[in-house]
C-alpha cells in the first residue's frame, strides 16, 4: 500500500525563501545565493518526506513565487507587455522577467505592471493569473520541472514531478482576445506540456502528478471536452508516464463521470472536504485505475481523527484491494506551517492545546501511521483516539454566557437604523468631505524600525511606556505627513499591528497563538494565522486607545480600523467542532462591541474589512447562497450598533465580484474599496450594470508593485470609474494596505494620488 503527499510547503521552517528573495530584490545577495537556498530547501524537504517513508514523494512543487506563474514561463506564456523586456535578456527564463512578471519592472527603458494576483480558490494564497492572447507563440522556456526532478535524483531520491494541469492552467487564466476560444488555446498549449512530460519520461520519472483543481468546479460541457482532449492527447504521448490526476478542495459530484474516465493511471479526491463523494467514485472507477485517498487534512493544523479515516480508507481497500489505494493528504501541505516541534514556547502555545494539534510534518507522518495502523499497529490508533476523546470535553472550549448571546441574536441586530440615502446625507453634514475624497485602506510601510519596537517588546527588552511613547511617534509622524499630502480621511497606520487578523486573535478570548506557525500567502509575503479553539468573546476595547490619540492629532476624519468577521475565520486556523457559522457571528458579536466603543470615543469613520467575503465563496453555485446568508448576517451585525452620521467602510481586495455583486450591496456598508488598478478597472463594470447604490473607492495604484504610478495613470483610471459611477460616490486610493511598501515610494505615490483627486475635482467642476 503506498503514501503519497501532494506537495510540501516552500518557504522554509525559518521563512528563508522570504528573506533571501528580499534580500535578492533589495541587491544585498547575488542571484547564486538565492539559487543556494532554495537548493537547500528542496533538499530539506525531499529528504524529510523520503525519511517519513513516504512512496510518493513531490517535486517541483516549490517555487520562487507561485506556481502558477512558474507554469507561465516554462510555457512561455508571457503576457505581451513584458515581451520587450524578455527579448532584451541573454536568458529568456531569467529571474528578472519572472520577478517582474510576479512584482512590475520600472527601470533599464522598461516600465510594465504586474500580472494580475487573486485567490487559489478558496484559500488566502494569492496566484498570478495567467494571461492569454492571440499574440503569445507557446514554447518551452525553461525546463524547471525536469531540473527539479534530477536534482532530487542526484540525491538519491526518486520523485514524482508536480505540474498545474493544462486544462485547470488554462481555465484558471484570463483570455484577453475575445476571438479566441478555449480549446483553440488548448491546442497550442498542449504541445509544450507533452514537451514537458516527454523530458520527465525520458530521464526516468515514474509518476507525474498533473493538477486539476478545477474538476471540483461547476463546468460547461466544452470545459469537460477539454479534458477529454487533453489526457487523450497526454496519453498517447507518454504511455510509459504513469499519470495521477489531482482533484481538491472539493467533491467532483457531476464531474465524477468524466473524471474516471480519463485515461490515467490513478485519480486523487480529497475525502476531507468532501467525504460522501467515495462511494459513488467507487461505484464507477474502472479496475485500471488507482484511488488516492486525501484523508489527512492539508488545510488546518488539527490532529487528524484516525477512526474516521480508516473508514474510509477500509471502503477504498474492501472495494478496491490494498494495491490500488493510494493514502494521501487531501491537497498540498503548503496551506499549514512546518513543523510542530519548533513549538517550544509553552506561554505562547499550551501543551494541552499543542496536542491537539499537527503540522505539515506532523501530517506526513499522520500518512505513514493510518498505513501501519492498517498493517496493524494498534497502539497509534489508541493513542490517537485518547488524544480525540480529551479534545471534545475540555473545559477551555466552551463558554456557556457567548453561547448564550449568540442564541439571542435578532433580525434587528443585524439593520442600521435608517437606509443609505437618509445616512449619506447626515455623513456628508458631519464630515464635510469634498469630491473624490482622498483615503488610505489603513497601514502604512512596517519599517525594520517598526518591526524590532514590537519584537523588543515582546521579549521584554523595552518597556510598555517606551513602545506606547515610540508608537504615538511614528502615529503623530504618519498624521503629520497625510495632512501635508493633503489627504482627506486619514489613518493612524497601524504600527502597533503585527497582522490585520493576529492583532485581533491576540486580544480576543477563543484564540491561541505559534511561533513559527508561518504559511506562505503570496510571494514572500507570509502570515501567521491564529488558531481558534473555542468560544470567542472580547473582554476589552482593542483599537478605541490607538485611534483616539490619532484623531486627537488632527480636525480631519480618522478612520477606526478592524478586521471583519468573516476575514477572521477565513485567515486563521478554524476550530471544527462547530459549524463556521456560528464561530463567525460570535467574532461578529465581538467586533460590534468594539464598533460601538470607537463611535463612542468620537470616531466617525470606521473601517472594517472583508477582503476575504468572496474567498470563503463555496466552490458550487448550489452552496452559495447559505454562505452567503451569515456572511452578510454576520458583517452586519459587527457594524450595526452605530447612527446614522457614522460611516461604516469596508475593504475588498483580489476577487471575483460579478457573481455575488447583490450579497456585496447587502452588507449594506456606506463605502467599499476594492482592487481595480491591476485589471485596469475591469471590475468595476459589474458595480456599474448592478447599479450599485452605495460609495466605492476604486484602487487607483497597485501596493504590490513597487513601482510609481503617475499622476496622468491614476486620473487616467480615475476618469474611466466616472464614465461607470456617479462622481458623488466615487473614492480615491490605493488597492489596499501599505504595510509592506518603503516610505519613499509610498510617499511618491500618495502624492500622485493626491494629484489625480484634484485633477478630477477641476474636470467636474469645470463642467459643472
Amino acid at each position: 500500500m503506498q503514501t503519497n503527499i501532494l506537495g510540501y510547503p516552500r518557504i522554509g521552517s525559518n521563512r528563508e525563501l522570504k528573506k533571501a528573495n528580499e534580500a535578492y530584490w533589495a541587491g544585498k545577495i547575488s542571484l547564486e545565493k538565492l539559487q543556494l537556498t532554495a537548493r537547500q530547501l528542496r533538499r530539506q524537504n525531499w529528504e524529510t518526506l523520503h525519511n517519513a517513508g513516504i512512496d510518493l514523494i513531490p517535486s517541483n512543487d516549490f517555487s520562487y513565487y507561485d506556481q502558477i506563474l512558474d507554469m507561465c514561463i516554462m510555457t512561455g506564456t508571457i503576457p505581451s507587455r513584458f515581451k520587450a523586456l524578455m527579448e532584451s535578456l541573454v536568458t529568456p527564463g531569467s529571474p528578472e522577467l519572472y520577478f517582474a512578471m510576479a512584482r512590475g519592472y520600472q527601470k533599464n527603458g522598461f516600465d510594465a505592471t504586474a500580472m494580475e494576483m487573486t485567490k487559489w480558490f478558496d484559500t488566502n494564497y494569492h496566484y498570478l493569473v495567467p494571461e492569454f492572447d492571440s499574440s503569445q507563440k507557446y514554447r518551452l522556456l525553461y525546463n524547471k520541472c525536469l531540473e527539479e526532478f534530477k536534482e532530487a535524483l542526484s540525491l538519491g531520491i526518486h520523485t514524482k514531478p508536480v505540474l498545474i494541469g493544462p486544462v485547470s492552467f488554462l481555465l484558471l487564466g484570463k483570455i484577453k482576445d475575445e476571438e479566441l476560444q478555449g480549446a483553440d488555446l488548448l491546442e497550442q498549449l498542449l504541445p509544450v506540456y507533452i514537451t514537458l512530460l516527454q523530458s520527465l519520461q525520458a530521464a526516468g520519472a515514474t509518476w507525474v502528478q498533473l493538477d486539476e483543481p478545477t474538476l471540483v468546479l461547476d463546468l460547461t460541457p466544452a470545459q469537460q471536452e477539454l479534458f477529454h482532449y487533453a489526457y487523450t492527447q497526454i496519453r498517447e504521448a507518454v504511455p510509459a508516464l504513469k499519470v495521477l490526476l489531482t482533484t481538491y478542495f472539493g467533491g467532483l459530484q457531476d464531474n465524477t463521470p468524466l473524471a474516471v474516465q480519463l485515461p490515467v493511471d490513478a485519480l486523487h479526491i480529497d475525502l476531507v472536504r468532501a467525504p460522501e463523494q467515495l462511494d459513488t467514485i467507487l461505484a464507477s472507477l474502472p479496475d485500471t485505475l488507482q484511488l488516492s485517498v486525501g484523508v489527512v487534512n492539508g488545510r488546518n493544523i488539527w490532529k487528524n481523527n484516525y477512526e474516521k479515516s480508516l473508514q474510509l480508507v477500509h471502503k477504498a481497500i474492501a472495494a478496491l484491494g490494498e494495491e490500488r489505494v493510494l493514502i494521501a493528504s487531501s491537497c498540498s501541505l503548503l496551506h499549514t506551517p512546518y513543523d510542530l516541534d519548533l513549538e517550544t514556547d509553552e506561554t505562547v502555545l499550551t501543551p494541552q492545546i499543542k496536542n491537539w494539534m499537527a503540522f505539515a510534518k506532523q501530517k506526513v507522518h499522520e500518512v505513514i501511521a493510518l498505513r501501519d495502523i492498517i498493517a496493524g499497529n494498534k497502539d497509534l490508533l489508541k493513542a490517537n483516539q485518547a488524544t480525540i476523546q480529551e479534545k471534545s470535553t475540555a473545559a477551555i472550549i466552551h463558554k456557556p454566557a457567548v453561547k448564550a448571546r449568540l442564541a439571542a441574536l435578532t433580525a434587528a441586530d443585524a439593520e442600521r437604523k435608517n437606509a443609505f440615502p437618509i445616512r449619506q446625507k447626515a455623513q456628508e453634514a458631519v464630515l464635510q468631505l469634498p469630491l473624490f475624497p482622498t483615503t488610505t485602506i489603513g497601514s502604512f510601510p512596517q519599517t525594520e524600525d517598526i518591526r524590532k519596537l514590537r519584537a523588543d517588546f515582546k521579549k521584554g527588552v523595552i518597556t510598555s511606556q517606551e513602545y506606547d511613547a515610540a508608537i504615538r511617534k511614528a502615529i503623530q509622524d504618519s498624521v503629520q505627513l497625510q495632512e501635508t499630502l493633503r489627504i482627506d480621511v486619514l489613518v493612524h497606520g497601524e504600527f502597533e499591528r503585527n497582522d490585520m487578523v493576529e492583532y485581533f486573535g491576540e486580544q480576543l478570548e477563543g484564540f491561541v497563538f505559534t511561533k513559527n506557525g508561518w504559511v506562505q500567502s503570496y510571494g514572500s509575503r507570509c502570515v501567521k494565522p491564529p488558531v481558534i479553539y473555542g468560544d470567542v468573546q472580547r473582554s476589552a476595547p482593542m483599537t478605541v486607545e490607538w485611534s483616539s490619540y490619532a484623531q486627537s492629532l488632527t480636525d480631519k476624519p480618522m478612520k477606526g480600523m478592524l478586521t471583519g468577521p468573516v476575514t477572521i475565520l477565513q485567515w486563521s486556523f478554524v476550530r471544527d467542532d462547530q459549524p463556521r457559522a456560528d464561530t463567525t457571528l460570535q467574532i461578529a458579536l465581538a467586533i460590534r462591541d468594539e464598533v460601538v466603543d470607537l463611535e463612542k470615543a468620537g470616531i466617525r469613520v470606521i473601517q472594517v474589512d472583508e477582503p476575504a467575503i468572496r474567498e470563503g465563496l463555496p466552490l458550487r453555485e448550489a452552496d452559495w447562497q447559505s454562505y452567503l446568508d451569515w456572511a452578510v448576517k454576520a458583517f452586519r451585525v459587527s457594524v450595526s450598533g452605530v447612527e446614522d452620521a457614522t460611516q461604516i467602510h469596508t475593504h475588498m481586495c483580489y476577487a471575483e465580484f460579478n457573481d455575488i455583486i447583490s450579497n456585496i450591496a447587502a452588507m449594506d456598508a456606506d463605502v467599499i474599496t476594492i482592487e481595480t488598478s491591476r485589471s485596469q478597472m475591469e471590475l468595476l463594470e459589474v458595480f456599474s450594470t448592478f447599479r450599485y447604490p452605495y460609495e466605492i473607492g476604486p484602487g487607483v495604484y497597485d501596493i504590490h508593485s513597487p513601482r510609481v504610478p503617475t499622476v496622468a495613470e491614476m486620473t487616467a483610471l480615475l476618469e474611466k470609474a466616472t464614465q461607470l459611477l456617479p462622481a458623488r460616490n466615487i473614492w480615491v486610493n490605493p488597492d489596499c494596505g501599505l504595510k509592506t511598501r518603503k516610505w519613499p515610494e509610498t510617499e511618491q505615490a500618495l502624492r500622485n494620488m493626491v494629484a489625480a483627486a484634484r485633477n478630477m475635482r477641476m474636470a467636474v467642476n469645470a463642467t459643472v
